[in-house]
C-alpha cells in the first residue's frame, strides 16, 4: 500500500479534470464544473484484514499482488477521524480477549457524519454465546454498533444500520444505511452531488422518474422538486432502507418499486408488464425528468432508448467508459447542458461525473 501524499492532492485532481475533458471532447460539453474532496478523513467505510502473529493481531492490508506479505495498518488518513479514532482503542480490546481475537479475519467500519458508528467482525470460526456477552461489553464501552459473522452466521447486537444525516441546501436529510449495502463512501462529496442534482431540476413541474435508486439517496433529497417521484431498486434490502428513509423524512409523494430497470423498462414498453407496477398509476405519470445512477456497467442498451424519450435526464455515473457508450446513444436525441466531476474516490482512478441533458 503507498502512502497517501496530501500535498499532490491538487495535482491529481487536475489529471482527472484533463483526463475527462479529453475523453468527452468529441461530445459538445459545456464547461466542467469539479467538486475536489477532503483530502484527508473523507471516507465513511473502511475494511481490513486481521493478521495474526503469535498471541498479537492487528489491522493490515497486503502489499501489491501479495496476499501473505502483510502491513500493518496504524494510521489509515483517508477514512474518517471517527474510524481513526476507534481502530487503536478496538484493536487493542480485541487483543487483551482471546474470545474477540480468536480467528478474527476481517473487521469493517461504517461511519457517518451524524457519529453513528457500526463494526463488524467476521471470523473464520463459530460464534457463541460468550463470544455475544464479550462483544456486547464492547459494544457498550465503545458506544458502537457491533454485528459478528461467520460461516452461515450473522449476529445483531442491536441493529444492522447506522442513521447518517447529510446537510443538503440548508436542509438536514436523514438516511438508513444498513451493513453490507451500497451508500456513497464520501458523504461530504454526497452533499454536493445532491445540491448538484437538486440545482439541475430546480423549478421543475413534472414528475421524476429515477432509476438504481439504492436507498433513495437521490429520490429524498430531490422529493421536494416534484409533484411525485417514482423510483427502482432491484435489492430488496436498499428498498426496505429507502421507504424508511421516506417516513424518517416526513417524505410522501414518493413511491419506491423493486424492479431492475431492465424490467420496468420492459414494462413500459409493455412487453413483460410487472406486477409490482401496476398499482403505481404509471399511465398518467407526467414524467418529465429520469435520473440514473447506474453501476459501473451502465444502461443497456434498452434501458438508454427508454430514457432517451423524456426531456431531461440527470445521469450520474462511476464508470466514464460505459457514461461514454451511453451519451453516444442520448447524444442523439439531448444535449448535455451542464457537467460536472465528483471526486468521490481521491488517490484512485476512479472518476464519479454528473450530467444534465436536455431533449433537443
Amino acid at each position: 500500500m503507498q502512502p497517501i501524499q496530501v500535498d499532490q492532492y491538487e495535482a491529481l485532481l487536475a489529471d482527472k479534470k484533463q483526463q475527462i475533458e479529453q475523453k468527452f471532447a468529441p461530445f459538445e460539453m459545456p464547461e466542467l464544473n469539479v467538486y475536489a474532496s477532503e483530502p484527508e478523513h473523507f471516507r465513511m467505510r473502511a475494511e481490513f484484514r486481521v493478521w495474526h502473529e503469535g498471541d498479537r493481531c492487528f489491522h493490515a492490508m497486503f502489499k501489491p499482488g501479495t496476499k501473505t506479505d502483510p502491513i500493518e495498518i496504524t494510521d489509515f488518513p483517508i477514512a474518517s477521524q471517527a474510524i481513526c479514532d476507534l481502530m487503536p482503542k478496538i484493536m487493542a480490546t480485541i487483543n487483551e480477549n482471546k474470545i474477540l481475537s480468536h480467528k478474527l479475519f476481517l473487521i469493517e467500519y461504517l461511519s457517518t457524519l451524524s457519529g453513528d458508528m457500526l463494526v463488524t467482525l467476521i471470523y473464520h470460526r463459530q460464534l457463541d454465546d460468550e463470544w455475544t456477552e464479550v462483544a456486547r461489553k464492547l459494544k457498550d464501552e465503545l458506544g458502537i454498533h457491533i454485528i459478528g459473522r461467520a460461516r452461515r452466521m450473522r449476529l445483531l447486537l442491536d441493529q444492522e444500520y447506522v442513521i447518517e444525516e447529510l446537510n443538503v441546501d440548508g436542509k438536514l436529510l436523514k438516511y438508513k444505511q444498513i451493513e453490507a449495502s451500497f451508500t456513497q463512501p464520501n458523504a461530504k462529496m454526497n452533499e454536493h452531488m445532491l445540491s448538484w442534482a437538486r440545482s439541475c431540476v430546480q423549478g421543475s413541474d413534472w414528475d421524476l422518474l429515477e432509476l438504481y435508486c439504492g436507498n433513495g439517496n437521490f429520490s429524498i433529497a430531490l422529493a421536494d422538486q416534484f409533484k411525485r417521484v417514482v423510483a427502482t431498486e432491484i435489492s430488496k434490502t436498499s428498498v426496505n432502507a429507502a421507504n424508511d428513509n421516506k417516513v424518517m423524512n416526513g417524505i410522501t409523494n414518493v413511491d419506491f418499486a423493486r424492479v431492475s430497470a431492465e424490467e420496468f423498462t420492459a414494462h413500459m414498453s409493455g412487453e413483460h408488464l410487472r406486477r409490482r407496477l401496476r398499482d403505481l398509476d404509471l399511465e398518467n405519470a407526467n414524467f418529465g425528468t429520469v435520473l440514473v445512477d447506474p453501476p459501473r456497467a451502465g444502461l443497456d442498451e434498452d434501458s438508454c432508448k427508454m430514457i432517451s424519450q423524456y426531456p431531461n435526464i440527470v445521469y450520474i455515473s462511476c464508470n466514464p467508459d460505459t457514461l461514454e457508450d451511453n451519451l453516444k446513444v442520448l447524444s442523439k436525441t439531448h444535449r448535455v447542458e451542464r457537467f460536472a466531476l465528483f471526486d468521490q474516490f481521491p488517490y484512485t482512478h476512479h472518476i464519479e461525473c454528473g450530467l444534465y441533458l436536455v431533449k433537443k
